[in-house]
């Protein structure tokens, strides 16, 4: 049986990104992107607000143009897919960590907060030609195809 394994979200970026360069010179960028839910609690009748936070991980071309671009506060749209990595720490317990990794990304609105640019409506992706690109944009730009199992 065929599985999926696609990850879609609109949030906003809790902090400045970080990019750093792998031996072999390909640039990683990580974020975090905050979600958030608004329900009526049912025993309260008042309105809430819960915030997830997701750890994104960008590469190569995808990476350079996350770090130059994004910002604490911008607004992107981020579409990948989940890996989980496994590490033991310095006392010798087993940790794990789960995170998005970029495969398209659309910054969304106008001027990232303490940023430059316009910020908004260009979409990049790390694997599909830009006449494939979801979601469409006129200024979508091409960064050809990267090998997916590319090590943390």
């Amino acid at each position: 049986m065929a599985s999926v394994n696609k990850v879609i979200i609109v949030g906003n970026v809790g902090r400045d990104p970080e990019t750093r360069y792998m031996p072999s010179g390909d640039a990683v960028t990580n974020i975090s992107v905050a979600t958030s839910d608004r329900y009526k609690d049912k025993q309260t009748g008042e309105m809430k607000e819960t915030t997830e936070w997701h750890r994104v991980a960008f590469f190569g071309k995808l990476a350079e143009i996350a770090g130059q671009h994004l910002k604490k506060g911008s607004q992107v749209y981020v579409e990948g897919r989940l890996r989980t990595r496994k590490w033991t720490d310095a006392s010798g317990q087993e940790k794990y960590s789960t995170e998005i990794v970029a495969e398209t990304m659309q910054m969304l609105g106008g001027k990232p907060v303490g940023g430059s640019g316009d910020g908004g409506g260009e979409s990049y992706s790390r694997s599909k030609p830009a006449e494939q690109s979801a979601p469409a944009s006129s200024n979508a730009a091409s960064l050809g195809a990267m090998d997916d199992d590319i090590p943390f």
